[in-house]
């Protein structure tokens, strides 16, 4: 064998030593967090001008059935593709060429479970005096609700699959011109159809979304993927099965307390009262989803590369902490502001809940981190224990305090629940991060081939 100047052959020079690879920060999971993030704040900016216009140029009580209607199909859609969307982070960086066909039956899998929570959520919970979703009731309007709910959630699913193919960065392209095709739409349909046109705006860029992004995952972005693990070992249908039992459950448990809340609220209060809270929510939840995309880009590198998850998680928890801590403290300090934007009522209302929610956004970060960690190593009952306990204690906390409070009740009962559940996993994620510094550093082997 050649050697060079340096002693080590060609390809060894220059090399990083292990324990330098170990503290370096990972381009991949920084870069796919990144772009979750950039999708977020594109996704929630261009959210909160839609429903700024929307408080502006329809009345309050059209903007709470609407947010009404969005609340259950988000539920209702997200309880397979959300669920779906772990286990694609998973396990598509390691499928091959049967990454194609694990799409398509996730894809199948979310459409069923979207037709059988419409019906059921139709059948149990429209129609309740006092209720924001009472113009769901009657066959044709939950047809089109059962509908809507089907596209939601491949339109939901998809992003799952952009994530897994490492390609985050057309889901925030995916996501802006889905904002902004919804916001062109608007204020053409308040003169038109006034009373509907929140929803048509939002549903019909979804409609041409889905396909869309569908011709870009199977007509450009497979082959390319189906190059880079053609060597790789799909996972088998008992290893997905496994990750599925304690994942879904976990992510039930995660719907419960994002998306199940404002229904909650929804279907005890008036439209004009759900519009104060959820825009306050809605504010709140985008916050929440930084500290989440980091942790779904650290499953997705765990996966690719599980020597490192130490190093991973650390980097992911410094990098998170120094962007979520200034956007907390500036977002509640400036909550009456903000929400003083969409109206007098809406900060009179809505200001201490989203001041309650952006605190709670930083102990929720460590738990989400510590999540995404888990996923990694497939310790899904785990992941699913975790979300159950912080999914009971929100929702009895809401429904206890909501009681006693009005809807500031909920922002209480999330403050209280996200604190208790980041004291119960920091030992679990010290132990992970000490992991990495125990690892010896592994030398490089030297070439003595004469």
């Amino acid at each position: 064998m050649a050697r060079s100047l340096t002693g080590l052959p060609p390809r060894q020079q220059g090399a990083t030593p292990a324990w330098r690879q170990q503290d370096a920060t990972p381009a991949p999971l920084l870069r796919n967090a990144y772009a979750l993030m950039t999708n977020t704040v594109v996704t929630g900016l261009l959210g909160l001008a839609y429903w700024l216009l929307a408080a502006r140029h329809y009345s309050t009580a059209d903007v709470g059935r609407a947010s009404a209607a969005y609340s259950a199909m988000n539920l209702l859609a997200g309880v397979t593709a959300l669920s779906l969307i772990g286990a694609m982070a998973r396990f598509i960086p390691r499928s091959g060429r049967r990454t194609g066909a694990l799409i398509k039956r996730g894809y199948a899998a979310s459409a069923a479970s979207a037709v059988i929570g419409a019906v059921l959520f139709l059948l149990l919970v429209v129609g309740r005096p006092g209720s924001s979703y009472a113009e769901l009731a009657g066959l044709r309007a939950g047809a089109i609700f059962t509908g809507c709910v089907v596209v939601w959630s491949l339109f939901t699913l998809q992003d799952g699959a952009l994530i897994g193919l490492r390609s985050a960065r057309w889901v925030a392209i995916e996501n802006a011109l889905f904002g902004i095709a919804k916001i062109g739409l608007l204020l053409p349909l308040a003169a038109i159809i006034p009373h509907t046109g929140l929803y048509v705006s939002w549903m019909v860029p979804a409609v041409l979304a889905v396909p869309a992004v569908n011709f870009l995952i199977f007509g450009r972005l497979l082959p390319k993927h189906h190059d880079l693990t053609a060597a790789s070992r799909p996972p088998s249908g008992r290893q997905v099965g496994r990750f599925l039992a304690g994942d879904v459950t976990g992510a039930l448990c995660l719907l419960a307390t994002v998306n199940l809340v404002p229904v909650l609220v929804a279907a005890f209060v008036g439209p004009g009262t759900n519009a104060y809270f959820y825009i306050a929510w809605t504010i709140g939840v985008m916050i929440d989803l930084l500290a989440a995309n980091m942790a779904l880009s650290l499953t997705v590198e765990g996966s690719f590369d599980p020597a490192r998850l130490a190093g991973h998680c650390k980097a992911a928890l410094r990098r998170t902490l120094l962007l979520l801590v200034p956007i907390a403290i500036g977002t509640a300090l400036l909550a009456p502001w903000i929400l003083g934007l969409f109206g007098p009522g809406y900060a009179h209302y809505g200001a201490p809940i989203l001041e309650l929610l952006a605190v709670a956004t930083l102990p929720r970060t460590v738990t989400e981190l510590y999540l995404g960690a888990l996923r990694a190593q497939s310790r899904t009952s785990q992941v699913a224990l975790i979300q159950a306990v912080r999914a009971v204690l929100i929702l009895g906390l809401t429904v206890v305090l909501i009681k006693v409070m009005g809807i500031v009740g909920a922002g209480v009962a999330v403050l209280a629940s996200q604190l208790i559940m980041a004291v119960a996993v920091t030992p679990g994620l010290l132990r992970l991060l000490a992991q990495g510094k125990r690892q010896a550093p592994v030398p490089v082997p030297q070439d003595v081939t004469p």
